[in-house]
């Protein structure tokens, strides 16, 4: 979303930070000192930056400003989990979580207002669409969730550790923000994330997957859901017109000549859908030859849906016919399911744009559990 005034340094990376000092009669050189001030000591009133000339200083607080959302929502479950429900300058609201485990703690965040693609299994492709978020509303997401966990991208010990583009939204329909936004997360003068912890989701826009590989070294994962195109099409109306072949065509290009590199396939469960022992059998035998890791992640539930979640049973089946194939496969434990922040939960606030329907989603804020 565009915006008039000084510009919003949150959401410049090296490259376009020093472009913008460049224009202010600076050195390149400063850009880093600039990003360190705004990402890793979270500051926003240039005054404070105290290793920046007054002359400096005086320049930016008259053409740039450093904007965050607003906290309208902080909650956590019983599990640990935490979600903020943050809402942007134009009223609309997004959804970001911070799931913690040992030695590990993972941010998911929105890439975009609300979901155009109508996955039959997510909340959010439920609610509609209203526009895509800047680099500075997705980078935005990681300095909230950051300072409100006393995270420190200096320091060694760090508890936010790895972030995901599995929130709202389909990344790759927000290519350069979203690009711009992880090349923030993993510079060194920034978050410092490394490029095996940062991780896109798509659920596969096979142009732009050929795209990424050029400008990108993240990881990659692929919102699969099923073993073939007619099941697919149902659940994934995206698989219309970037069928599975093309898809895993664009995969095996992505870790073409990375020796290391492995591609995870996201595959919800669903009761009576996808969940039968034919459909890991015919999982196994469409993924041979692409270096994989496969998440099952059970259906998790939510208004209207017309879904359930498969017993344990089904669930650990299917797992174990996977890695009798050969296949690392881990099943998704389900976190904060009690404030509706799993996976395939987030909704938001927002109007919906797209021609199918039209509304104001409703969510209540409320504070700290």
């Amino acid at each position: 979303m565009a915006t008039e005034g000084p510009a919003n340094l949150l959401g410049l990376d090296r490259e376009g930070l020093a472009e913008f000092l460049t224009g202010l009669g600076e050195k390149p050189f400063r850009a880093a000192q600039v990003q360190k001030w705004i990402h890793q000591m979270g500051v926003s009133d240039f005054g404070e930056m105290t290793n920046l000339s007054k002359s400096l200083r005086a320049r930016l607080a008259e053409h740039a400003r450093v904007d965050v959302p607003t906290v309208i929502a902080d909650r956590t479950a019983s599990d640990g989990t935490r979600k903020w429900l943050l809402e942007l300058a134009d009223g609309n609201a997004i959804e970001t979580v911070f799931i913690p485990e040992d030695g590990r703690g993972t941010l998911c965040v929105s890439s975009q207002v609300g979901c155009a693609l109508e996955c039959s299994f997510c909340a959010t492709g439920h609610q509609g669409f209203n526009r895509n978020l800047t680099s500075a509303e997705i980078i935005a997401q990681v300095r909230v969730a950051a300072q409100a966990l006393g995270h420190d991208p200096r320091s060694s010990n760090r508890v936010l550790t790895n972030v995901v583009l599995m929130g709202m939204g389909e990344p790759l329909l927000n290519f350069d923000n979203v690009v711009r936004a992880m090349a923030i997360m993993m510079d060194d003068n920034a978050y410092g994330l490394g490029r095996r912890r940062v991780t896109l989701s798509t659920s596969g826009v096979v142009p732009a997957l050929y795209r990424l590989r050029e400008v990108s070294n993240t990881s990659l994962a692929i919102s699969l859901h099923a073993p073939n195109d007619e099941l697919r099409d149902e659940l994934v109306p995206l698989n219309r017109k970037y069928p599975i072949a093309e898809l895993l065509e664009a995969c095996r290009h992505y870790v073409e000549g990375e020796a290391r590199r492995r591609i995870t396939f996201e595959y919800v469960l669903i009761r009576g859908v996808n969940d039968a022992p034919e459909h890991a059998r015919e999982l196994a035998r469409l993924l041979k030859g692409i270096p994989s890791k496969i998440n099952l992640i059970p259906f998790n539930p939510f208004p209207d849906s017309g879904y359930s979640a498969p017993d344990l049973e089904a669930v650990n089946d299917f797992r174990d016919r996977l890695i009798r194939a050969g296949y690392v496969t881990v099943t998704r434990k389900t976190r904060g399911e009690d404030i509706d922040a799993a996976c395939g939960q987030l909704a938001g606030r927002f109007q919906d744009k797209t021609r199918r329907r039209f509304r104001q989603v409703p969510v209540v804020a409320e504070g700290p559990a």
